[in-house]
């Protein structure tokens, strides 16, 4: 990507971990991370599907960058604008993006992830909470009321939700004790 894109791109991929909690805002969204195509890395590449961000191969000058992690549930304005907000970041810092992985992410070791700077997503939306708390950019494009509001609201789901005990768990464990 030439620098305004790439810088854009790089903004995105920056704030990718706290950026879940607007493209991913349900616990079951975190499920499909790593399956059905859902990429749980922040990584990128021309072609790659593995990848969390691919530029699709394209003809003259245009050019365009898939986020490939955004849930069916999420809002789709916060999310765009959110992710809009990072990328103009990337472009205002003129951040770089990070070297390509052109390989599938999910067939390399884990050392060579980690000497990569191969990073995942949050596992679930209460770590996913945990970096939108840590991400002073976002908060603030948010502004105080509001980011304060989906925190204290995200968490309050998560609450909900990590206390049931589902049916799975019933059949799985109940007789077996």
């Amino acid at each position: 990507p030439d620098s305004i894109a790439g810088s854009f791109m790089a903004g995105v991929l920056a704030h990718s971990r706290e950026l879940t909690v607007f493209t991913n805002p349900l616990p079951n969204s975190y499920q499909r991370f790593g399956c059905d195509e859902a990429p749980r890395y922040v990584s990128w590449s021309r072609q790659n599907r593995s990848q969390l961000v691919r530029i699709p191969q394209v003809k003259g000058n245009n050019c365009r960058m898939e986020l490939r992690s955004p849930d069916p549930a999420a809002n789709p304005y916060l999310a765009l604008a959110v992710c809009l907000a990072a990328g103009i970041d990337g472009i205002r810092n003129k951040i770089e993006p990070p070297e390509e992985v052109p390989e599938n992410v999910y067939e390399l070791k884990e050392e060579e992830k980690a000497s990569r700077g191969i990073e995942s997503l949050p596992a679930d939306l209460h770590a996913a909470i945990c970096e939108l708390q840590k991400d002073a950019f976002i908060k603030e494009v948010l502004g105080e009321h509001i980011s304060s509001k989906l925190i204290e609201a995200k968490e309050a789901e998560w609450m909900q939700y990590r206390t049931q005990v589902t049916g799975w768990e019933i059949e799985e464990y109940l007789y077996k004790i």
